[in-house]
């Protein structure tokens, strides 16, 4: 489990081939873009069309259209669009996106979103940067451009858009609890600039406003600090159990154990202990953002 992270695989990308490759370890991913894939040549096929003058007429190239039926190619939505429009498949290849957007995100970041549909309660501590589900589009941008190996063009695409996707947990009903704590050096790291902090630092403010959510800063001063093993997280669900990491326990592997649950909650406890208030740490945020 990460509520930060969003790993991929390292496509090929460029303009003449969109989409997305295929995570050969993410098993029912793989399953789902076969299938999409056998159904494409199938209808290909049955047209009497050549897989390069069906790329032609669709606007993609011929290798991309062997690669998508090949399964070994996420399609974007508008190639199955064209597809279906000029293979007359009636909807059923559009009908497809479902089945497709469902598996475009990472499996472990589909993962991740399916326990926050599902948390009652989240508890996020972060030392290095903002959290993802805090983060503004041009902060994860300039975050991901950040990393080595340098990322494709297509897979940032994908990352940025599968972290924007989880920020749905804003807007259930009913609200869940969201609790953070940030360390005040992830409020000064310019990160992709000045004008991008300061936008990232007013996203905080608004996302700090809101009734079920919790922002506290943990000031670079703190003497006594339970929260230099690294990040942690925990989510709480309906029935009672919960899921936590932490880099600093457990070789950082997710646990449900409620013996190692309540270390980890034990932790976050006293970490928002010596934190600001949430109400302290919004006038700190604007200290910051009238600093920068």
């Amino acid at each position: 489990m990460s509520v930060d992270g969003a790993g991929t695989q390292h496509g090929d990308g460029g303009a003449d081939e969109p989409g997305w490759d295929v995570d050969p370890d993410d098993e029912s991913g793989v399953a789902v873009i076969a299938t999409v894939g056998r159904q494409i040549k199938a209808w290909r096929e049955s047209a009497g069309m050549r897989a390069g003058e069906f790329g032609a007429a669709i606007g993609y190239g011929e290798d991309l259209v062997y690669k998508v039926e090949g399964g070994r190619r996420i399609p974007r939505p508008e190639f199955l669009d064209r597809a279906d429009e000029v293979l007359r498949a009636g909807g059923k290849l559009a009908a497809m996106k479902r089945d497709v957007a469902e598996v475009r995100y990472p499996k472990k970041v589909r993962d991740l979103a399916k326990m926050e549909a599902k948390a009652v309660e989240l508890e996020a501590y972060h030392h290095h940067n903002i959290n993802g589900l805090l983060q503004t589009e041009e902060h994860m941008r300039a975050l991901f451009a950040s990393w080595l190996p340098a990322y494709s063009a297509d897979d940032t695409e994908r990352m940025v858009a599968a972290r924007m996707a989880r920020w749905t947990i804003f807007d259930r009903d009913p609200l869940p609890a969201l609790s953070f704590v940030q360390e005040e050096v992830t409020l000064r790291r310019p990160v992709g600039g000045k004008a991008v902090l300061r936008r990232q630092l007013e996203r905080l403010l608004e996302i700090g406003k809101l009734r079920n959510v919790s922002i506290q800063i943990m000031p670079t001063r703190c003497e006594e600090h339970p929260g230099t093993g690294g990040l942690i997280e925990v989510l709480r669900f309906p029935d009672g159990s919960a899921v936590g990491r932490s880099e600093g326990a457990f070789g950082g592997r997710p646990v449900s154990d409620p013996k190692q649950l309540r270390i980890l909650s034990m932790r976050y406890g006293m970490i928002r202990a010596q934190a600001l208030t949430p109400r302290d740490s919004l006038i700190f945020v604007e200290r910051v953002l009238g600093e920068t």
